[in-house]
């Protein structure tokens, strides 16, 4: 289980705004170059990128570059490779080929910077249907895919409907990264942005439903969203207790040749345990 649950997202060229959210408490901060930021202001929030890969932080950086369709993209990768830099999120993800490509640029970069071969992560966005349905080639591309995003505002639009309150409409996308990430050995998908900052409420259904399909994290926009994501997709105390008490019980009953037990009236076999297991381990690197 990943210990990384809040990537939030900053414009790349707002120094102030980057400055503060580098220590909002994020888990990973995304530093990005391509929707929040104007065709005028690309230059300079490249710049402003670099620079706050130098600055004070408390999670990991990553930065959302352009896409590998646009004039922007390997000036972006040029520029923001350097040591600091932990990830790069790649926009429009559509298949293998841009993995590959992506993975190239950035391993020349390395080389050439002093950088550990294999350092950068490479996170795909997939936002697009034709992403959706190749979500495990891409997964499969490159070591240095460790998970994969969503993104559902553009995939939306992609498939010629509306981003609704209930998220009916994301169904079949969040549950095929989930299988993908699955089947690709990689860590469960990051969820989509819940673009309105002031509903909590619906930040939180949404949340939880995401969880339950199998989504390991969120992207979000704003630093208020971080407590409430993270409480989420986090295990809680009761969470890690039940846990606890799973994986006692069921190493006591294994090691006498018992396999399906009754924890609180609960039934619980090999899978369970797993689970259980999973959740102490996590409990554990967090120091709970």
């Amino acid at each position: 289980m990943t210990m990384e649950w809040t990537y939030l997202f900053v414009p790349g060229n707002n120094s102030k705004r980057v400055a503060k959210a580098l220590v909002a408490g994020a888990d990973v901060v995304l530093l990005d170059l391509e929707d929040a930021v104007a065709l005028g202001e690309k230059e300079t929030a490249r710049a402003e990128a670099v620079a706050a890969l130098s600055m004070e932080r408390k999670g990991r950086v990553f930065v959302r570059v352009n896409g590998l369709g646009t004039p922007y993209c390997l000036a972006d990768l040029a520029a923001v490779v350097v040591p600091g830099l932990d990830g790069i999120m790649l926009p429009k993800t559509e298949s293998r080929e841009d993995v590959i490509i992506a993975d190239w640029v950035i391993g020349q970069l390395e080389r050439q910077r002093g950088i550990t071969p294999g350092t950068v992560e490479l996170l795909p966005l997939v936002e697009t249907a034709a992403g959706v349905e190749r979500s495990l080639e891409i997964a499969r591309a490159s070591s240095r895919v460790c998970r994969l995003a969503f993104g559902a505002i553009d995939y939306t639009l992609d498939i010629g409907t509306g981003l609704s309150k209930g998220g009916s409409e994301l169904f079949y996308a969040r549950s095929k990264l989930v299988n993908t990430s699955r089947l690709a050995g990689i860590a469960a998908p990051i969820d989509t942005v819940y673009p309105d900052v002031r509903d909590l409420e619906g930040l939180a259904a949404d949340c939880a439903a995401a969880r339950q399909l199998g989504m390991g994290a969120k992207l979000v926009i704003h630093p208020d969203q971080i407590p409430l994501v993270r409480e989420t997709f986090a295990p809680g105390a009761a969470e890690i207790a039940w846990a606890k008490k799973v994986v006692a019980a069921f190493a006591a009953a294994e090691a006498d040749g018992v396999a399906a037990i009754a924890v609180d009236g609960k039934f619980i076999d090999y899978p369970v345990a797993a689970r259980a297991k999973q959740i102490v381990a996590a409990a554990e690197a967090l120091g709970l």
